[in-house]
């Protein structure tokens, strides 16, 4: 099993950066392939940004392609969420989730989630 955290939400004017983490407890992190999804009220979890085990491989949400960059680091057990060019339609409670195997755009396909961090982008 693997606990997540996520850390770094907050309130930011459009056009500007945050930076979200999500560090896991337990063994073999680098056995998990990571993900966050955000969700923003009355709508859908969504599907932001994957990357595999490894960190070799990512995939985006074409909402964010292009202003969000996913990474990790192992040694640290710790995934990232580099979010750039924020626009207030990115409101939302950010999740990290973790899921064993491939990466996946599909919230139901993650075992475990974290807590979620606010984000609010302001206009």
């Amino acid at each position: 099993q693997v606990q997540l955290g996520e850390s770094g939400g907050g309130l930011v004017q459009a056009g500007g950066s945050l930076s979200l983490s999500c560090a896991a407890s337990g063994r073999f992190f680098s056995d998990y392939a990571m993900g966050w999804f955000r969700q923003a009220p009355g709508k859908e979890r969504e599907f932001v940004a994957a990357i595999t085990r490894t960190g070799l491989t990512t995939s985006y949400g074409e909402d964010v392609k292009g202003r969000f960059t996913i990474s990790r680091d192992n040694a640290k057990s710790t995934v990232y969420l580099q979010m750039n060019s924020l626009k207030p339609e990115d409101t939302a409670v950010y999740y990290c989730a973790a899921r064993t195997l491939r990466l996946s755009a599909l919230y139901s396909e993650y075992d475990y989630w974290g807590q979620g961090t606010q984000v609010t982008v302001s206009p």
